[in-house]
């Protein structure tokens, strides 16, 4: 199991692109967001007036996946999971700023072109705790995935 969760949080650190699933009284909807990651838990930003981020503020919970983009089935790699989605404010809101300049140091603090900086000030910041999630991988076999235990 330990060389499993090694995989996932390999594969996240990996990559930058979480497309995340909400569902408001509108409907279902899907939006990339790049996040940053500590273990399994994501960071995110959006404006508080897209859709999701308005689901959100009804329904704190979302799904998401993070995968590899290629054209073979046989090499399908990702991560899928779900869990609530916290609005940061406070110190939660700068440690999050910490973790995504660090990740992204174009919009590191005191550091961001002051285009980025204004337009970070007009953000929403997010934590996405996932209660369930699962390493796909195709190579292993086709529809290969495997459940990673959390909490």
């Amino acid at each position: 199991m330990d060389a499993l969760r090694a995989r996932a949080l390999a594969f996240l650190e990996a990559h930058h692109v979480l497309t995340l699933a909400t569902a408001g009284d509108d409907g279902p909807w899907a939006a990339a967001v790049f996040y940053a990651s500590r273990g399994f838990d994501l960071w995110f930003l959006s404006s508080p007036r897209s859709r999701h981020a308005q689901h959100l503020a009804v329904r704190p919970r979302a799904a998401g996946a993070v995968q590899d983009d290629t054209g073979d089935w046989r090499a399908v790699r990702g991560i899928q999971l779900e869990g609530p989605v916290k609005l940061l404010r406070g110190a939660e809101e700068a440690e999050a700023r910490a973790l995504y300049g660090a990740r992204f140091p174009v919009a590191a603090p005191g550091g961001a072109p002051p285009e980025i900086a204004a337009a970070l000030e007009r953000v929403a910041w997010y934590r996405l705790a996932p209660e369930r999630l699962y390493l796909v991988d195709n190579a292993a076999g086709f529809g290969k995935r495997e459940e990673i235990p959390l909490r």
